[in-house]
């Protein structure tokens, strides 16, 4: 049996999909956006080419003030909270504390502030593709 599964590419000519599997003892943290998480890398991004990046965030400390209203360079950023919460508003006045199963979908562009964790909050959190750029942008009008 192969080691690689490949998927069907789109109509340009993608280099296949590796097989990965990701556990506590071949994973390693890597930097990150936040000083109060640590990031452990899932290797998504090197089996997808940079496709789509998966990681698991966890709380170090919880958030002592806002992350400050910004948005992501990318397609989509896809949050699933693991443990603890996280309370996240949104520029169309969306402002939701997300628990353990909660997930939310934010696409590219769309601005957003991270306003408070738990201190053990753990989310998973994806983004398409895998490079993503954090930008500071202003606050959404009132």
């Amino acid at each position: 049996m192969s080691s690689q599964t490949t998927m069907a590419p789109p109509k340009s000519e993608a280099e296949p999909v590796k097989f990965v599997m990701a556990t506590q003892d071949n994973t390693s943290y890597v930097p990150g956006r936040r000083p109060f998480f640590k990031y452990r890398d899932l290797g998504i991004a090197d089996a997808t080419q940079g496709r789509l990046r998966a990681q698991v965030m966890t709380a170090i400390t919880g958030m002592t003030e806002p992350t400050g209203w910004h948005y992501h360079v990318c397609d989509a950023q896809f949050v699933y909270v693991l443990r603890g919460w996280v309370e996240l508003g949104f520029d169309n006045d969306v402002r939701h504390r997300f628990g353990p199963g909660d997930a939310v979908l934010i696409p590219g562009g769309m601005k957003h502030n991270e306003f408070a964790t738990s201190d053990d909050v753990e989310i998973l959190e994806l983004s398409i593709p895998g490079p993503m750029d954090t930008k500071p942008c202003d606050p959404p009008p009132s």
